[in-house]
């Protein structure tokens, strides 16, 4: 049986999802570089024929290379993978080391958002302008020289931490001391790349496109962006589905994905295309790709980013569920030179629906809580929140521990905002939409 060494580190697919998928193509072998969680222990654990926990502060660079070289060595290990964001550099390089099918070198520009979108401009792909910044001075700069409203964002970052909205110069100092404390709070909970050394530093501002649903979607409810999920086998793109979204909750806080996307095909088909220019201008080898795009007036379409590895969240897990397709099990196999059936082209259709919902202390429209709150979604009384013949699900590892009083919310923590993650599922698309509000606007009132 072939070895597959996963490298764990906070981020991506909940073990219990991703590792029954790793372990049904192999030997499943893990290198943790930080803390495993104790959430859904009971079905992720068996999966693993070994787990090594690595004792000790990891410093940036080629040391964390070297160690999972040294690990996948002695294993004798046919594949190496991780699906968090802040290892993919540093198993990249540890698969091209070994000589191991991976993302290849184009992983640092899939990784630094600065660097992604300096390779997009020539390659004609739609973007929103931009600017490096590296000091306040740059970002007072930026304001002048872009049009305002403007995105903070950290170049290495992930889940929408330490991201921040500025319209004048005078939001500057504020601004960059807020990001300076989210970045700082992010990597005490482990959300710091892995590889690259002072990240922390790398920033870029972008302009806030102008994004409607007006002339895309056929029924009100759905958010201005999407994403296309898919996979890149040894340099070649395939497309798999496309992810629609909830409205995010300002200023960007992610809290609902959902499939099937309800756009008519024909405009599921152009966004098909436009990531693929995106996606091939990375140069990317073998991985799973996130491609994030925003939808715009008069058809146009502006490319946010792409990620070298899946989506978070249960995204894997409703494609699943919808299209009864397994993206981490395809990659894998992709890995160890097994034969891998791709959709000839994305999949626009599928049986049920399905939904990622991550409850924060907000409704869907962006209204903070009033009170606060334990959480213990054990007392919810969810048929009086979902439609008959709906089902939700929650995700252990994304679940704050029962009676915690609920903190308010921060407009800059991103995905730290999570109260608790949940799979929805549901008998079409519009059912789907209307329960994933309904869980979103009731839980205030049912926790209480």
């Amino acid at each position: 049986m072939k070895k597959i060494l996963y490298v764990y580190v906070k981020g991506g697919a909940p073990l219990e999802t991703a590792f029954p998928s790793i372990a049904a193509q192999g030997e499943l072998h893990v290198l943790a570089l930080s803390p495993m969680p104790e959430a859904g222990k009971d079905v992720w654990a068996p999966c693993c024929a070994s787990i090594t926990r690595h004792e000790g502060v990891l410093k940036p660079g080629d040391d964390v290379v070297d160690l999972i070289v040294e690990h996948a060595a002695r294993l004798g290990a046919d594949a190496v993978l991780t699906l968090s964001e802040f290892a993919v550099l540093a198993v990249a390089h540890a698969a091209e080391r070994l000589g191991l099918v991976g993302a290849g070198p184009g992983i640092r520009t899939a990784r630094d958002k600065r660097l992604m979108r300096e390779a997009w401009a020539p390659a004609g792909v739609p973007i929103p302008r931009f600017r490096r910044v590296d000091t306040e001075a740059d970002l007072r700069a930026a304001l002048t020289d872009l049009t305002p409203p403007l995105l903070l964002k950290p170049a290495w970052g992930a889940g929408s931490v330490a991201q921040l909205v500025l319209t004048d110069a005078a939001q500057v100092p504020g601004a960059w001391a807020e990001i300076e404390q989210a970045l700082e709070r992010g990597g005490q909970v482990g959300m710091n790349e892995l590889y690259e050394p002072n990240t922390d530093g790398d920033r870029l501002v972008e302009e806030i496109v102008d994004g409607t649903v007006e002339g895309w979607y056929p029924e009100p409810g759905y958010g201005d962006y999407l994403s296309v999920e898919g996979i890149v086998a040894h340099g070649t793109y395939h497309p798999l589905a496309i992810t629609a979204k909830l409205p995010t909750v300002p200023p960007c806080v992610e809290v609902a994905s959902t499939s099937p996307c309800v756009l008519p095909e024909p405009l599921q088909r152009k966004l098909e295309e436009v990531s693929r220019r995106a996606v091939d201008a990375l140069g990317l080898d073998t991985c799973g790709t996130h491609t994030e795009l925003m939808l715009r007036a008069d058809g146009e379409v502006a490319v946010i980013e792409t990620a070298a590895r899946f989506g978070g969240l249960l995204t894997t897990r409703q494609l699943e569920v919808v299209f009864g397709l397994d993206p981490i099990g395809m990659l894998v196999r992709e890995q160890l030179g097994e034969p891998v059936e791709y959709p000839e082209r994305m999949l626009v259709a599928g049986g049920r629906a399905a939904a990622s919902v991550a409850v924060v202390p907000a409704d869907a429209d962006g209204n903070p809580w009033r009170t606060t709150p334990s959480w213990d979604p054990d007392r919810v009384d969810w048929t009086a929140l979902l439609s008959p013949g709906s089902t939700i699900e929650p995700v252990p590892a994304f679940m704050l521990p029962a009676g915690t009083p609920v903190p308010a919310f921060d407009p800059s923590g991103g995905s730290r905002n999570w109260l608790g993650v949940f799979l929805v599922t549901a008998v079409d698309a519009p059912t789907l939409l209307r329960d994933c509000r309904a869980v979103l606007d009731g839980m205030e009132g049912a926790l209480a």
